[in-house]
């Protein structure tokens, strides 16, 4: 699909307790894409900030015909934010962005231009270098890409976050996928489509402090791994088999010494070592079976993916009733 000759741009900006940035990072996008050779529009998506932000966004509605706001009833994740977001926000391509400066919106035009090309439907943005995080989230940042990439059915690009570009074809791709545990990079990688790379160096965050904290990312990490992997059951799977065939090998052993030697009195400290190891292994193999199980009760109940509390500016009517079914 060729893109028009004058585009229009929706930028998608998920916003949760950004107040002391936000008006900054508004008035850094417009000197971005002053005389820009595209339209744009911007959708806030207010994710239950407690700080203040929904009034901020409103006042950058109430001056600038360009912006949008949404205010979802409640904090239900960054992710489902930007879902809602991509869900509701016009344009022929779509670039989400976060709100504290650490991506460039100077780059956005960057983007346009390689998307208008025409051979691409997506345009990534690959962290070159990540100068505003410190050495132990780029250690783990690197280590869960790492397992992602092997465990993962679609590899997950490496320094890849949401800040890309879509065409409308992969927006639309994108709304059919209908999981509510959702890691939505790896969903874009999911989709497929020809895409091409752009990089940057990633900038400190300008204001405020990231709400993201280590068990935060954790159970991110944990949820974009079992959403998009089967692996660790069948771990288990191989990991039981192992263990019953060493269990049967070290059982034969013990009938064949006792045949030969006579019976000995097995010591106490060899069977609770043995009790504890296969219940340890027991309550592990439980433990990420539930995890599973867990995540298909979430999907059962058929709850909608977030719900629409307030808008501001021209934006069509929220998807309140979203239910997941694509």
């Amino acid at each position: 699909m060729t893109p028009p000759p004058r585009p229009l741009v929706g930028i998608v900006v998920p916003v949760h307790h950004e107040a002391d940035g936000l008006d900054a990072f508004h008035a850094r996008l417009c000197t971005a894409l002053a005389g820009a050779d595209f339209d744009w529009r911007v959708l806030f998506v207010d994710d239950g900030s407690l700080d203040g932000s929904w009034d901020i966004v409103r006042a950058i509605v109430a001056r600038d015909g360009r912006a949008q706001g949404v205010r979802l009833s409640r904090n239900f994740g960054k992710d489902l934010a930007l879902t809602c977001g991509l869900e509701l926000i016009e344009g022929d391509a779509v670039v989400p962005i976060d709100a504290d400066l650490q991506d460039p919106p100077e780059l956005i035009p960057v983007l346009v231009a390689r998307w208008r090309e025409g051979d691409v439907a997506m345009v990534d943005a690959v962290r070159r270098s990540r100068r505003g995080d410190g050495w132990l989230k780029r250690a783990s940042a690197h280590l869960f890409y790492r397992v992602m990439g092997r465990l993962s059915q679609v590899p997950v690009r490496a320094d890849l976050g949401d800040f890309r570009l879509l065409d409308r074809r992969a927006v639309e791709a994108f709304k059919r996928l209908p999981e509510r545990t959702r890691f939505v990079k790896g969903l874009f990688a999911w989709i497929g489509m020809p895409r091409a790379e752009i990089l940057y160096d990633r900038a400190p965050r300008a204001a405020g402090q990231s709400s993201w904290s280590y068990w935060r990312l954790w159970n991110f990490a944990l949820d974009g791994i079992l959403s998009h992997s089967s692996v660790p059951l069948r771990v288990w799977t191989y990991g039981g088999a192992t263990i019953a065939v060493a269990a049967l090998a070290f059982a034969l052993y013990r009938v064949v010494r006792t045949l030969i030697w006579g019976v000995d009195v097995p010591g106490y400290a060899s069977i609770m070592v043995a009790i504890l190891f296969i219940g340890g292994v027991q309550m592990l193999s439980i433990g990420v079976l539930g995890e599973y199980i867990g995540r298909i009760y979430e999907e059962v109940k058929r709850r909608p993916l977030y719900l629409v509390d307030q808008t501001a500016g021209d934006v069509r009517a929220p998807a309140n009733e979203r239910d997941g079914r694509g």
